[in-house]
């Protein structure tokens, strides 16, 4: 598939664009010291991060009512408090359910977009609701033309409307846009779906869990180690 004819280029965001795991831990592990609560709070994250895909799963596949990440995010936090026996106020729940609002970029992720953006439009493409890429975008100084989320289609990815629905919503071809992700299945998705694909190489992304995604290379479109890399592959100033 031609790279030339690229337009937009629309962005995974979480563990692609910002290292949402070591955000949270971090923010966990303060209150942890507020409240005197002493847990492995990053098991606790990652049990919260993997019950995000189950939960979008009722909603994709078994006709539950569509809902908004945030609320998905915060079923699973009331029922990991329950589980650790955590007493929060409701504030401090709300507080904390928000964290995913207040992720921090991966070292080259501000000035590999501002690069990008010199050539081409480049946006979220997240399940992400709106409210919530939109915090993060200003959090953490990342400079999208343009917010896109799961929440404008009622599809969370990989349903096809999702990507289709980005290519429409920008009056474009499905060629002319760019998925870039950090994961596999992700592309795989957008390019049935006739998007070009970049797959950016986040390593640490689970930390000591993290492991590369085998022959990714002969699927997608790019390889690249990080987005500044991706902007000097497109030549991107």
């Amino acid at each position: 598939m031609s790279q030339n004819e690229v337009k937009a280029l629309v962005f995974d965001v979480f563990g692609t664009v910002v290292d949402w795991r070591t955000s949270i831990i971090n923010e966990c592990e303060i209150l942890g010291q507020q409240k005197h609560i002493d847990i492995d709070w990053s098991k606790f994250v990652d049990d919260w991060r993997a019950g995000y895909r189950p939960a979008m799963d009722k909603i994709r596949n078994d006709g539950e009512k569509w809902r908004v990440l945030d609320d998905l995010h915060m079923d699973i936090l009331l029922e990991l408090l329950k589980s650790h026996s955590i007493s929060l106020n409701s504030d401090e729940i709300n507080h904390l359910n928000k964290c995913w609002h207040r992720l921090h970029p991966w070292k080259d992720s501000v000035n590999g977009i501002t690069r990008l953006n010199s050539k081409f439009i480049t946006a979220t493409l997240s399940n992400g609701n709106v409210g919530l890429l939109t915090n993060m975008a200003k959090f953490a100084k990342l400079p999208w033309t343009c917010i896109l989320s799961a929440e404008i289609f009622k599809h969370y990815k990989p349903d096809d409307e999702v990507y289709k629905g980005a290519a429409n919503i920008l009056d474009l071809e499905p060629k002319e846009v760019m998925m870039v992700a950090a994961h596999k299945s992700d592309l795989l998705a957008a390019k049935s779906n006739g998007l070009v694909t970049a797959y950016i190489n986040r390593p640490n992304e689970f930390g000591k869990y993290s492991v590369e995604v085998e022959d990714v290379e002969k699927d997608i479109d790019i390889w690249a180690s990080d987005i500044e890399s991706l902007a000097d592959q497109l030549e991107c100033s």
